[in-house]
């Protein structure tokens, strides 16, 4: 098990530092910090915390997961590695492409060969 742990569910109202108090207990802490948009600066409910020790982080996981902060129930459990391989955000979809010309001149296709005459 990693010393880094995922703590969900978390109120949007809970702070880095009730985060901070509501694992001390269980271990040293090396970091505690809840997720925030980085747009608006609201918090994103869930968070990270860090412990010393794997055995620490092991302990909390036991203790905490299921809890009540803020009147939420904890979810707590193992940080996993972020992956890379996430597609790219955005492209795809929709009618956006390229240039079609202008699609009121009809009688300019050249791909519908000679016609003569009326259509």
């Amino acid at each position: 098990m990693g010393k880094r742990l995922y703590v969900g569910n978390l109120s949007y109202s809970t702070t880095d530092d009730q985060l901070h108090q509501a694992f001390a207990p269980h271990g040293k802490i090396e970091s505690a910090m809840v997720m925030t948009d980085r747009y608006t600066g609201r918090s994103r409910g869930f968070g990270f915390v860090e412990f010393a020790s794997d055995e620490e982080a092991k302990k909390a996981v036991a203790a905490l997961d299921g809890q009540m902060l803020d009147g939420r129930a904890l979810k707590v459990n193992e940080a996993r590695e972020r992956t890379e391989s996430r597609p790219p955000r955005g492209g795809g979809g929709g009618y956006g492409g390229g240039d079609r010309g202008d699609r009121g001149d009809r009688g300019d296709r050249g791909d519908r060969g000679d016609r003569g005459g009326r259509w």
